[in-house]
């Protein structure tokens, strides 16, 4: 929270300089691929065992939550480049990571648009796993910001790291995918609504044309990609790679290049693609870094996580009720009101309808509604965890 009011302050970042002084960039990227692998590997076994039955989901709510925390620090502190190479050898983990990230983007922007919260009653894990997924997509977006600061670096970066943009992963025909597909845009009730601040916005008419954040990531990803001069001459164009990026000339027109004048370099660049002949694979032999901490992770819990699973069961996500009560209090002592809403200078919205909102929940002080009614429909959600803050509230 600390180093969004710096960047938004535009002031002094003490939170990015103790990252990389302290070298802690490396011990980010670790935890955020460790949360990534439990949510894959332990989560849904822990789901299904059968005296799962948790009286207060909230703890393992901050479990899923923490990959967000983590991608959304990363995502503002690095913008500096000095935090992209305090990463070292941890970079390539993390262009592994956004790679998963937007693969999983574009594989699901053919099932239409993630799932938002519904009003009719679910089980409280139901609950958890749809905002598990919803979740998921954010971070997915997250990492595409993430990945177009590393670009930004892309003359700086080493040569396996960029050997794993260019050849493993093709970094370049995946976001051209990713400007097809879209999966930030969509059509709801014959309106065009975009993916920004956390939640689904319609887009007025007269802005259609303007280019979103999201887009504007991914062409300045592809800018730095393919005219860097380091990448430029590493990256191997084959014939699938020249049929995907000439797909971007129809996305060039004049109204993008008003908006990004750069892109004309990137429009010179498609115009004598398209005249050259393509490039057969290389075939070298290279030594070079792999990612390494999937893979350890991996292989060191390997058959475990059936034990895992139990043993969080038992000894973190069954707290007593004086646990609940200790937690609840640590909860409102880290997330301050006035602090949050600094972080959030946008206007309250309804908990329950999206609309502006001006009255506050007066028992826990958490949520806004825009209306009684609103309050009353959404309580059979908010009770419990109404409850639980004003008991830390109290204890504070």
């Amino acid at each position: 929270m600390q180093a969004i009011l710096d960047a938004t302050a535009s002031q002094g970042e003490p939170i990015q300089e103790l990252l990389v002084t302290h070298g802690k960039i490396p011990t980010l990227v670790e935890e955020l691929i460790a949360v990534e692998m439990w949510k894959q590997k332990v989560f849904p076994v822990l789901c299904k065992l059968e005296d799962f039955k948790p009286q207060n989901t909230f703890p393992i709510y901050m479990v899923v939550h923490h990959e967000a925390s983590i991608i959304n620090l990363l995502e503002t502190v690095f913008f500096h480049k000095e935090v992209c190479e305090s990463a070292e050898d941890a970079i390539l983990d993390l262009v592994d990571y956004c790679h998963r990230k937007l693969t999983m983007l574009v594989a699901r922007s053919g099932r239409g648009s993630p799932p938002e919260e519904e009003s009719q009653e679910s089980t409280p894990i139901q609950e958890l796993q749809k905002q598990a997924e919803l979740m998921e997509f954010e971070i997915a977006l997250k990492a595409l910001s993430v990945l177009r600061y590393i670009t930004d670096c892309v003359d700086s970066l080493s040569l396996s790291t960029l050997n794993c943009m260019l050849s493993t992963h093709n970094l370049p025909c995946l976001l051209v995918e990713l400007l097809e597909h879209s999966p930030w845009s969509r059509q709801e009730g014959g309106k065009m609504q975009q993916f920004e601040g956390g939640r689904w916005q319609t887009v007025a008419p007269t802005e259609h044309p303007k280019l979103s954040k999201l887009d504007g990531q991914v062409w300045i990803a592809l800018y730095n990609l393919l005219l860097s001069p380091e990448a430029r001459t590493r990256y191997c164009v084959t014939s699938f790679a020249k049929g995907q990026l000439l797909k971007l000339r129809a996305f060039l027109t004049d109204t993008l290049l008003d908006q990004l004048p750069n892109l004309a370099d990137l429009q010179g660049f498609l115009a004598h693609l398209a005249l050259t002949e393509t490039q057969p694979p290389k075939k070298d032999l290279v030594l070079e870094q792999i990612p390494e901490i999937w893979e350890r992770l991996e292989r060191e819990n390997r058959g475990k996580w059936q034990a895992i699973a139990k043993h969080q069961l038992r000894h973190i996500f069954s707290p007593s009720e004086q646990d609940l009560r200790l937690q609840a209090r640590r909860w409102a002592e880290t997330y301050s009101l006035d602090v949050l809403e600094a972080v959030t200078p946008e206007r309250p919205r309804c908990a329950y309808c999206s609309a502006d909102a001006s009255k506050r929940c007066s028992r826990c002080q958490n949520e806004w509604y825009c209306c009684r009614e609103c309050q009353v429909k959404h309580w059979k959600k908010h009770g419990k965890a109404c409850v639980l803050a004003a008991q830390g509230n109290r204890a504070k």
